[in-house]
């Protein structure tokens, strides 16, 4: 008998009956030529969950198969924001929420350091306008 391709059975990871879209394994292998690229070309990717169809439990799949890694990061800025590591190096998981706590985005980074977590020029120029007040302190 064939299986349904989009009906996976129990081992799947995600219980008995769930509706898989067949997209995980393709967006793994996304991710394995991102990470390749990135080491040969330091060419980071950005993959867009919310764009990307998956049947309930599907992403939840994906997130347990990709792991967590050392590094967490919230950003309040317009919003939360949280960065997290997974167990692949250089794959990271990037969520933005709402201020009702609904998910505004989801995407998966392939790069060395998230861009939400680089300093912007505007706010770095601000820091050392303020250091001379800071360090006056001490003279």
């Amino acid at each position: 008998m064939l299986e349904n391709a989009a009906t996976k059975p129990s081992q799947n990871g995600c219980g008995g009956g769930d509706i898989f879209t067949g997209n995980v394994a393709p967006i793994l292998n996304e991710i394995r030529h991102a990470l390749q690229r990135l080491l040969d070309d330091g060419e980071a990717t950005t993959i867009d969950l919310r764009g990307i169809p998956m049947g309930p439990g599907e992403e939840a799949h994906l997130e347990t198969l990709l792991g967590t890694g050392e590094v967490t990061a919230n950003i309040n800025a317009m919003g939360l924001s949280t960065v997290n590591e997974t167990s692949l190096a250089g794959v990271w998981l990037v969520v933005h929420y709402n201020d009702n706590d609904e998910i505004l985005g989801k995407f998966i980074e392939i790069t060395r350091f998230p861009t939400i977590l680089e300093s912007q020029a505007e706010d770095m120029r601000s820091a050392l306008e303020q250091l001379p007040a800071i360090l006056a302190e001490y003279s």
